[in-house]
C-alpha cells in the first residue's frame, strides 16, 4: 500500500504535526509522500531531509519566535522572512532539492495575482517553503518562478489534492477544529478567529479525500502563536495518535 499524509497549516498548532509523526514512526506506519502547507510544511519537509521529530522540536523551542520577526519595509507586506530563510538554509542547506528528500514532499502556495493554488514538488525548497509560510498582509510574498507567492493555506490548508491519485489511502491531519464555545473579546481575537473560521471552509470541501482525519481536539485551546507551549501541542499529537492506533493499523492492513 501506498500511503500518503496531508498536513494541515495551523501557526504553533503545527507542532502537534510533529507528534504524530513520532507516533506514526512507533506504531510502525511508513508514509511514502507528504503533502503539507504553512507549518504542515515545515514539519513535513524537515522531516523528509532525515530531522527526527523530536529534534524539530528540540530546534523550534531553541529559536526564538519573535527574533525572527523583523519589521520590513513595503507596500505588501508588514514583515519579511529574511531571518527565517537563513535558517532554513543553515539547517536544510541553500540549495536543497525536493529530489535529495529521503520522502517525496508537496509543497503548497497561494499565487496572488492569478489567485490560485501552485504546488512545489521539483527543484529547490527554501523558496516554497518560505512562501508557504508568508502569511497575507502580515508577511511580504516570496517572488518565485515570475510568481508572487503567500500562504497556501489561502485557498487549500488540508493539500489531499496533490497526492490523491498518487497513493492508495491517505490520512489527514488537521490541527486547527473549531471551538464552538470560543470566547472572542479582544480585536487581535476577532482577527484570528475570522480567519480560522474563513480558511476552515476550505479544508471542509476536502475531508472527504481523506481515509482518516486525525483531528486532536484539545487543540483548540491554543492559539497560532502559543510557540511557547510547544511540549503541550508536541504532546496532544502525540498521543492523539497513538490513541487511533487501531484505526490506523486496520487502514494500512486493507
Amino acid at each position: 500500500m501506498r500511503l500518503g499524509l496531508a498536513l494541515s497549516g495551523g501557526g504553533a498548532r503545527g507542532i502537534a504535526h510533529l507528534g504524530v509523526l513520532k507516533a506514526l514512526g512507533e506504531i510502525g506506519i511508513e508514509i511514502d509522500v507528504i503533502s503539507g502547507v504553512s507549518s504542515g510544511a515545515i514539519a513535513g519537509v524537515f522531516y523528509a531531509a532525515g530531522y527526527s521529530p523530536d529534534d524539530i522540536l528540540k530546534l523550534i523551542k531553541e529559536l526564538s519566535v519573535f527574533q525572527i520577526l523583523r519589521p520590513a519595509l513595503g507596500k505588501r507586506g508588514l514583515l519579511h522572512l529574511d531571518e527565517v530563510e537563513k535558517l532554513f538554509n543553515k539547517y536544510l542547506g541553500a540549495n536543497l532539492l525536493f529530489e535529495d528528500l529521503r520522502i517525496p514532499v508537496v509543497v503548497n502556495a497561494t499565487a496572488m495575482n492569478e489567485g490560485i493554488t501552485v504546488y512545489f514538488s521539483s527543484g529547490k525548497v527554501i523558496k516554497p517553503l518560505l512562501a508557504t509560510t508568508a502569511v497575507p498582509i502580515l508577511y511580504k510574498p516570496i517572488a518565485y518562478e515570475g510568481k508572487l507567492l503567500n500562504d497556501g493555506g489561502l485557498l487549500n490548508n488540508l493539500p489531499i489534492d496533490p497526492i490523491q491519485h498518487d497513493c492508495d489511502a491517505i490520512i489527514g491531519v488537521h490541527v486547527n477544529p473549531i471551538d464552538h464555545q470560543a470566547n472572542v473579546t479582544t480585536l487581535r481575537g476577532m482577527i484570528e478567529r475570522t480567519v480560522m473560521l474563513a480558511i476552515n471552509n476550505n479544508v471542509k470541501l476536502r475531508l472527504h479525500l481523506c481515509d482518516i482525519l486525525l483531528e486532536p481536539q484539545e487543540l483548540k485551546g491554543y492559539r497560532l502563536t502559543s510557540f511557547r507551549k510547544a511540549d503541550e501541542i508536541f504532546d496532544i499529537g502525540y498521543r492523539y495518535t497513538l490513541q487511533m492506533k487501531k484505526h490506523l493499523l486496520k487502514l494500512t492492513e486493507r
